[in-house]
């Protein structure tokens, strides 16, 4: 299909050129059409930058949904640490998802507002799916707690961490000690009275 074709390209060069650098030309000959013709399917620039991204957003909600619906809930510290590690492991690997953190810490000036609102729509999503096991697993007495939101926006302040070495910091033990260091925190606060 033609539309996934123009999409597949315009990822690669907003992510190795940025929305700046990009160029409709760019994609349009990548995909073997002239430039007009991107416009049968998308307004301009904007609009195609917009559901790229959107695109990239649904792949990482898409893939923590399915890894918390495969999760053995009975164990949460398993579950969580491997959701870090998966965290880690799709906005190093997958382009479409480097391409969303990238975005999504520098956004192109004009469209701020517009990734900001995405931003925090899939952060809700997450936050309540987070919020859902929490409140599980301090039923269960698996961990410790009175309300499922300390531990849920604890947790959240350790991906963000992990979100925002991986945007500035290329060091792989950095990463790693520092996924250890705030993990070994956070679980002890739950895991203990």
């Amino acid at each position: 299909m033609k539309i996934d074709e123009i999409k597949d390209a315009a990822l690669k060069y907003f992510t190795i050129h940025g929305y700046e650098g990009a160029s409709l030309s760019q994609i349009a000959e990548e995909v073997g059409m002239k430039k007009q013709s991107i416009y049968a399917h998308f307004k301009g620039k904007d609009d195609l930058f917009l559901q790229v991204l959107r695109d990239a957003k649904e792949a990482e909600l898409a893939s923590k949904i399915e890894y918390f619906d495969h999760a053995d809930s009975t164990d949460p510290e398993k579950d969580l640490y491997r959701y870090l590690r998966l965290v880690i492991d799709l906005f190093q690997k997958n382009e479409q998802l480097k391409f969303w953190l990238r975005m999504t810490f520098f956004p192109p000036a004009h469209l701020a507002k517009a990734i900001e609102k995405e931003v925090i729509e899939i952060e809700t999503e997450i936050q309540a799916i987070l919020k859902r096991k929490f409140k599980d697993w301090i039923d269960a007495k698996a961990i410790y707690g009175d309300t499922p939101k300390i531990p849920t926006l604890a947790f959240v302040g350790v991906v963000d961490t992990i979100m925002i070495s991986l945007v500035y910091d290329n060091d792989e033990k950095r990463l790693q000690d520092k996924l250890e260091a705030c993990w070994t925190v956070f679980w002890r606060g739950i895991s203990h009275p």
